[in-house]
């Protein structure tokens, strides 16, 4: 009997879609009264352009398990920054839209964290990534500011760290992980 179950099993995980996701997040220590935030990309929304004015840390999933048809350049992360040509990736965006707040915060994904476009040239190179309603605003002005961190955890490589300080226009990256074979759309 367990002879047939194994194989069925496997067959029905190979068999259902996957994509790479955001788990969620924390915010650990913050100037403001901010909490993680996680979009639903399904209800249209902007983003950019201090629209959201709150000292949330947002996060929503772009485009899953795309197939790199050419290297993508990453400001943090990747082979010495850039994300090779064949590579299967994950799209997510994370942001923070005060206008003074300051906080320390993560945010989980349920696969690795390849590399983070952080700043505007990069960033625009890779919006062919996004996929989804959200309309991108004020698009020149994304990145992060002068002072603002992004990391990856070192002990856990699904884990995206974040310091920043909220301020006109906001500080938004992208962050790539790797392709996702146990989650379900």
């Amino acid at each position: 009997m367990l002879h047939r179950l194994i194989p069925a099993l496997l067959a029905l995980v190979l068999a259902t879609p996957s994509m790479a996701v955001i788990l969620g997040g924390e915010i650990v220590d913050q100037r403001g009264n901010g909490r993680f935030v996680l979009l639903d990309t399904n209800v249209p929304f902007d983003v950019g352009a201090d629209n959201f004015n709150t000292d949330n840390l947002y996060a929503f999933d772009e485009d899953q398990n795309i197939l790199l048809t050419e290297p993508i350049r990453v400001d943090f992360g990747g082979d010495n920054g850039v994300i090779a040509q064949g590579e299967t990736v994950a799209s997510h965006y994370v942001f923070f839209d005060s206008l003074a707040g300051v906080h320390y915060g993560y945010v989980d994904f349920d696969a690795p964290v390849l590399g983070i476009a952080a700043f505007q040239d990069t960033m625009a190179a890779t919006d062919f990534l996004a996929n989804n309603s959200v309309n991108y605003i004020s698009t020149e002005l994304r990145g992060l500011e002068p002072g603002d961190r992004v990391w990856v955890d070192g002990q856990d490589p699904h884990r995206l760290w974040v310091f920043w300080a909220g301020s006109s226009p906001g500080d938004y990256i992208r962050v790539f992980t790797e392709k996702s074979l146990g989650a379900m759309m």
